[in-house]
């Protein structure tokens, strides 16, 4: 077994390699950017070796530099995470070249399955179902309209060496191939080096769904049943879970068989995903297509843990120091259900644009992954896990993938492990940009999702119109009104009792008005309950002044409250929504209707960016005449392009940004006539 191990890789990611080789007794290397040098896996490691600038592509890209902090700290092996150089087979060679052990498949099998063009090839040669679709290369824009005709829409087209939701562009007609071909190509130059493009038929009803398949170097191959991870967002996937309310034993049986039999084609060993398509509108389940074959470890691995007992991580690390698998595939059992949602920096009440900056506050349900015993390290704390690699005060930087964390629950039953997820996401705190905590909770609560009718469409066809929040329930919001009633005395008695305020003989009001949605709720403080419009809530909790978490037991459950002091009352967080709550004595209350309401300004005839980013591509100029919809510009930003169009017609009056130019938020990039 190895003594020192190096992670090439930052984050969450590097924490949790470090964690499970800490447990095997295995030394630790890490090394990072500029941007990192105080991040928690620097702290974790331990040794640290700097490596460059924050860019990814002058630090964690450079295997140079990487094989520089092996030699220079005695590192034997390379574990590479997932990204940056996981799956360069020049890296893997490299290593070998200098014997560093990589802890990963073989270079053949990464070169073989890394490609998205030829592994299609060697899958349809190994008799695997294939989508059908044009895996040479397209020339030019006219080349991949002539292609998509001839397969017929909708198609997608992909950067063949893309990942991670990027490069990759759904295109419904002509108009849609014109506009995002060209995209397609830069995103995957700028993020892969590879501006190759493929174009495949578009499978309608869309189920995703991956096979984690794990093998030795002495010929074993298993395969770990299967995740489903078909809810996501312009191709990034948000929630995982395992096992899939889809596949049934046969089906599960067939897709390991037959991703095992590929896997042996190309000698893989290690951890693998074998990524398949499945159309939802074939209830027998047998219509499925190998998409692709990711050739390391995946950013859901947990809920595969979970529901198996394996650490993967440990695996990978005794397969690539020569040890044989110590299991048998009929030792692979399915216990419970594990659920995993990844928290992003992004802001749904926005259009989910990135958000970038300071985390003032984070304090997630449990800490972090832990490492105190095999089943509680894989399930986290009462069935909850936290796999973060950020900390209270940090930063999330503009340099990388935007996501913060990973919520990982585990329950007897799809349902458990499913309100366990809300539950956590309540207690979640996050503070100081935007995040994507509310609608996790309400993808958790929504009755498809439930009903396990999942497609990779779920997110664009249950909102259509953006997310603005879950739906409330009236027992909730009478709940958040007896809440706001009790915190509104609670700060009324602090200010009473202190010196030169309101005097210790005025007793704080026992009734308050609190509005909430536009609709007002009489509440009523007793000495042993609380009235809500003349209705008792049976409801016990307690409220300091200055807490941002508020903990009520209701009827024998418990709700939890992230709630924040504003001008005339809270903005109260619970169950996926925001509630602007309006707090006023009750003999006060009448009298706000006579105050003048404040008319935000008109912004609309400004394009202003809607995130820090680089503007990549401005599509028109001063003069010109645009319509509703039409392209406007190309921002780049957290490695992927949006691009901002014309919300109504109109003629360009001035233009205040170039091609090239850094933009922050909110930034005027043009005014329309």
């Amino acid at each position: 077994m190895f003594k020192k191990i190096l992670i090439a890789n930052r984050g969450e990611i590097a924490c949790r390699v470090i964690k499970t080789a800490r447990r095997m007794g295995i030394a630790t290397v890490a090394v990072y950017s500029d941007a990192d040098a105080r991040a928690p896996f620097v702290q974790m490691a331990d040794e640290a070796v700097h490596i460059g600038p924050s860019p990814a592509s002058e630090s964690y890209l450079i295997a140079d530099k990487i094989i520089a902090a092996c030699k220079a700290t005695g590192a034997e092996a390379v574990h590479p995470g997932y990204g940056f150089l996981s799956e360069r087979t020049s890296f893997a060679e490299a290593l070998a070249k200098e014997n560093i052990a990589f802890i990963g498949p073989p270079v053949n099998a990464i070169a073989a399955m890394g490609d998205k063009i030829e592994s299609k090839k060697l899958a349809k040669e190994a008799g695997v179902n294939v989508v059908p679709g044009f895996v040479g290369e397209i020339r030019d824009t006219e080349h991949a309209v002539e292609i998509s005709n001839e397969i017929g829409y909708p198609v997608m087209m992909k950067a063949s060496a893309g990942g991670g939701g990027k490069g990759m562009r759904l295109a419904y007609d002509e108009k849609d191939v014109r506009e995002g071909f060209e995209s397609v190509k830069r995103e995957g130059l700028n993020s892969f080096g590879d501006d190759r493009v493929f174009i495949e038929k578009f499978i309608l009803n869309p189920r995703h769904i991956e096979i984690q398949i794990l093998g030795d170097q002495h010929g074993n191959t298993l395969y770990l049943n299967e995740r489903e991870c078909s809810i996501q967002r312009r191709h990034q996937k948000v929630v995982e879970e395992a096992p899939s309310p889809f596949v049934t034993e046969k089906m599960r049986k067939a897709m390991g068989e037959q991703c095992v039999a590929l896997a042996k084609a190309v000698g893989y060993y290690s951890a693998g995903t074998v990524e398949l398509i499945v159309s939802g509108a074939d209830p027998t389940g047998e219509s499925f297509y190998f998409l692709e074959m990711n050739t390391r470890l995946q950013v859901e691995h947990p809920v595969t843990e979970a529901i198996t007992g394996i650490d993967l991580v440990e695996q990978m690390i005794r397969v690539a120091a020569g040890e044989k698998l110590e299991m048998t595939q009929d030792d692979v059992k399915i216990d419970g259900w594990s659920i995993e949602n990844r928290v992003y920096a992004e802001d749904p009440y926005r259009g989910f644009l990135p958000s970038t900056g300071r985390l003032t506050r984070y304090q997630p349900p449990v800490a972090g992954w832990t490492d105190d015993g095999a089943a509680n390290g894989r399930r986290g704390v009462d069935g909850v896990r936290v796999d973060d690699g950020v900390y209270d005060g940090g930063e999330v930087s503009i340099f990388y993938d935007p996501m913060i964390a990973k919520l990982i629950t585990w329950g007897k039953t799809r349902d458990e492990a499913a309100d366990l997820q809300v539950a956590a996401l309540d207690r979640f705190e996050l503070e100081g940009l935007g995040h994507n905590i509310d609608f996790l909770s309400a993808i958790m609560q929504h009755p498809r999702f439930r009903s396990g009718e999942l497609t990779t469409g779920f997110i664009a066809e249950e909102y259509p119109e953006g997310f603005h929040g879950a739906p409330t329930d009236e027992n909730v919001t009478r709940a958040l009104a007896a809440i706001a009633g009790f915190m509104a005395s609670a700060e009324a008695d602090r200010a009473r009792r202190t010196d030169g305020q309101l005097g210790d003989r005025l007793d704080p009001p026992a009734k308050w008005q609190v509005t909430i949605g536009g609709t007002s709720h009489k509440v009523k403080l007793g000495h042993k309950h609380i009235k809500v419009d003349g209705d008792k809530v049976d409801i016990a909790l307690e409220y300091t002044p200055g807490d941002r978490l508020v903990v009520a037991e209701i009827d024998d459950s418990e709700l939890a409250v992230k709630v924040a002091k504003t001008r005339t009352g809270w903005r109260m967080t619970t169950r996926g929504a925001i509630h602007d709550v309006r707090v006023l004595p009750w003999h006060v209350a009448p009298l706000a209707s006579h105050m003048i309401e404040k008319i935000p300004p008109d912004l609309s005839k400004f394009l202003i960016c809607p995130m820090p980013g680089l503007l990549v591509a401005l599509h028109v100029g001063e003069g010109d005449a645009v319509e509703a919809g039409q392209p406007l510009a190309t921002v780049e930003a957290m490695k992927m392009e949006n691009i901002l169009r014309a919300e109504k017609s109109g003629v360009v009056k001035s233009v205040n940004a170039a091609q090239g130019d850094s933009l922050a938020v909110d930034a005027v990039i043009l005014e329309m006539e």
